[in-house]
């Protein structure tokens, strides 16, 4: 069985991933509001007394939020494209895509918390 798969391309793939993140930043005000409070969290662990090892796992795991946020928009679309009808199925789907983003966030604050209070505590 033959796929309709153009041969792979470094340089269009990395345009196609831009687009990517040109859509979500212009249309995702959910993904817009998240972006704006990891850039203050990054400015502000530069004042805070931690090793610099913990300041960029602490940095580098909020960015777990956005990738889950941008999967869930994703999903969000594909739903839409194929039904803009209220269906229990496409509801569970966006459902569970938040969900994801829920869990990341979970996730990231179990983090945190974990560095602190390894630096801290």
């Amino acid at each position: 069985m033959t796929l309709n798969k153009p041969k792979f391309n470094v340089f269009k793939n990395v345009t196609y991933a831009l687009a990517g993140m040109k859509e979500v930043l212009r249309s995702e005000t959910s993904f817009k509001t998240q972006m704006f409070v990891i850039v203050l969290i990054g400015l502000g662990l530069f004042f805070v007394p931690l090793s610099m090892g913990a300041k960029l796992i602490l940095f580098v795991s909020t960015w777990l939020i956005l990738l889950t946020e941008a999967i869930n928009s994703a999903i969000e679309r594909v739903v839409d494209l194929v039904t803009l009808e209220h269906h229990p199925l496409a509801g569970q789907a966006k459902d569970i895509g938040a969900f994801a983003v829920l869990l990341a966030f979970v996730i990231v604050v179990m983090v945190w918390g974990i560095v602190l209070y390894g630096e801290l505590g």
